[in-house]
């Protein structure tokens, strides 16, 4: 399950909807064409004075946007939160509120995390990015039958979410309260995307779990072929076969 199934920074601010000031088309061409590093440059070297409050919103979203797509988390979290506490556009109210959640579970403060994605729940926003985090913020608290039942609840939306088919396989077989289950999950999740490394290692984990154990390798040793340097999944192949890659 690593890299929490392949999950990466959520996805919903690239379907943003709302009009955007014209003064930000530069950057903001940047940052959908996914060069973060010089959409981030851009937006810093906005004049601010001459903004609207509006328009100085709007800035503070796409830098929260830039910052946390380079994994400068610190800074992300102070200009989402500006968004959150003081913008007037719900659609990026919740969007930010999913991005700060996001934030807070790669930087491991799951009550913080948890906090802002019942915010969100609260308010009638569902979808499977919100349930897989929740669950995933779940699992990282050993909670794993609370884990699975928010992965079903992401399934339920949609019946093919990897994140939540793979996450759920992992846990499933992980723990043993349904190993073959898990594993069906899994074999699914990777048939959609056998080139996931995340994938592989949950499926070959599954397969271990289950007692085969040269499936097991051979799907962890093209997990390590893929991700050599996954902590996780190194220690997955170390156990399955007493060796290191």
């Amino acid at each position: 399950m690593a890299d929490q199934g392949g999950e990466k920074t959520p996805k919903i601010d690239s379907e943003d909807p709302s009009r955007v000031s014209d003064k930000f088309l530069d950057g903001i061409r940047l940052y959908r064409g996914k060069h973060f590093d010089k959409a981030l440059k851009v937006f810093l070297s906005k004049e601010t004075k001459d903004l609207t409050e509006d328009e100085r919103m709007e800035l503070t979203y796409y830098l929260g946007l830039c910052y946390t797509k380079l994994k400068q988390y610190d800074e992300a979290l102070n200009f989402l939160e500006q968004v959150v506490t003081t913008g007037n556009n719900i659609y990026r109210i919740f969007q930010c509120r999913m991005m700060l959640a996001y934030v807070y579970v790669v930087t491991r403060r799951i009550k913080m995390a948890e906090f802002e994605l019942k915010k969100l729940q609260s308010s009638g926003f569902e979808s499977p990015m919100l349930y897989n985090t929740l669950a995933y913020a779940a699992w990282t608290q050993k909670q794993n039958k609370n884990a699975i039942e928010l992965y079903e609840k992401a399934l339920e939306i949609d019946s093919n979410n990897l994140t939540a088919m793979n996450s759920m396989g992992f846990i499933l077989a992980d723990t043993r309260l349904d190993v073959m289950r898990g594993l069906r999950l899994c074999k699914k999740a990777v048939d959609s995307k056998p080139q996931s490394a995340a994938y592989l290692d949950s499926l070959g984990w599954a397969y271990y779990r289950s007692g085969e154990l040269i499936e097991a390798r051979t799907w962890l040793r093209r997990a390590l072929d893929i991700a050599p340097g996954e902590p996780e999944i190194q220690k997955h192949f170390e156990t399955v076969t007493g060796e290191a890659k």
